[in-house]
């Protein structure tokens, strides 16, 4: 059965500026290339419902966000600029978070959410690093507040999602497993930061074989999900720790996300599997990198 993929054109609006990383054409040659995939329906994702995004952040950034896009655009920081659709292209990557959260809590299986601005070094009252709001955290949230008690938020990004962890640090019903380069942008995610339990950090160096990491990732995932079981599965799926990705230096290919996809899915049968895009800063790389993994959804 094909894997619904939440997306919206209005993520492609979202404009940091020429020459920078995050550009437009991302998530275009992603919804180009899921058009053609068998595995993948694309859908209109919704803006996210105003509580799902308030439970997560300061209802003051938010009104600095949507005020600076109104005024046409500016930074938030050196690297997370707005342009005048910024907010509505960050509300509607937050809703294809959500709409995809909803769609596996309804028993309709697995999902994906294409959207950007990507979201996991989003802070509670600040963006950083390319990203405006923390759709993996929004989607956590909205799964709790629907009765779930227990979510796991796997971060295969090439660079630490800070802000995911710093949203949920404290929070026993959601662990956190991210697998990043070490030492690297943003400085943050030692093995050593633990959170209450909940965090399980895998820093690792650039250039080791692709298995490596593969290994290293499963088996914080293996230590996280040891008498705890979730009961659903939040992928900030980042595709810069591909081979040859300007902003990283491991060493993954498409099919090694398919395999570490399909093989949560076996290890946590009962639990949903949502995906949802991060980095990945080569277009037509990204592109398959999402279609491997919307393919093992499936």
């Amino acid at each position: 059965m094909p894997i619904p993929v939440f997306t919206h054109t209005i993520c492609e609006l979202h404009d940091p500026g020429p020459g920078h990383p995050e550009a437009p054409a991302r998530l275009r040659a992603v919804r180009e290339r899921l058009a053609r995939e068998p595995a993948a329906v694309l859908r209109d994702a919704p803006a996210a419902p105003e509580a799902a995004v308030r439970a997560v952040h300061a209802e003051w950034y938010l009104d600095q966000v949507r005020a600076l896009a109104g005024a046409g655009g500016g930074a938030l920081d050196a690297d997370t600029i707005l342009s005048a659709d910024s907010w509505d292209a960050a509300l509607r990557s937050a809703g294809a978070a959500v709409a995809a959260t909803d769609h596996a809590l309804d028993g309709a299986g697995n999902a994906f959410g294409a959207g950007r601005p990507p979201g996991h070094h989003a802070l509670a009252a600040s963006g950083m690093g390319f990203c405006i709001l923390a759709n993996a955290v929004i989607a956590a949230r909205r799964a709790l507040a629907r009765g779930l008690g227990r979510v796991l938020i796997v971060d295969w990004d090439v660079h630490h999602g800070n802000g995911t962890q710093a949203l949920v640090e404290t929070d026993s019903a959601i662990r956190f497993v991210s697998m990043h380069q070490w030492p690297w942008w943003p400085g943050t995610g030692a093995a050593e930061e633990r959170g209450v339990g909940n965090i399980f950090n895998v820093p690792r160096p650039p250039g080791l074989p692709p298995e490596r990491y593969v290994a290293d990732l499963w088996a914080a995932l293996v230590a996280a999900v040891d008498g705890w079981t979730p009961e659903l599965v939040i992928v900030s799926a980042g595709f810069d720790s591909m081979r040859g990705d300007p902003l990283g230096g491991f060493t993954l290919e498409p099919a090694h996300y398919a395999a570490l996809t399909l093989r949560l899915r076996e290890a946590l049968p009962a639990a949903p599997l949502v995906g949802l895009l991060e980095g990945g800063y080569i277009p037509a790389r990204l592109a398959e990198g999402v279609a491997a993994h919307v393919g093992a959804l499936a």
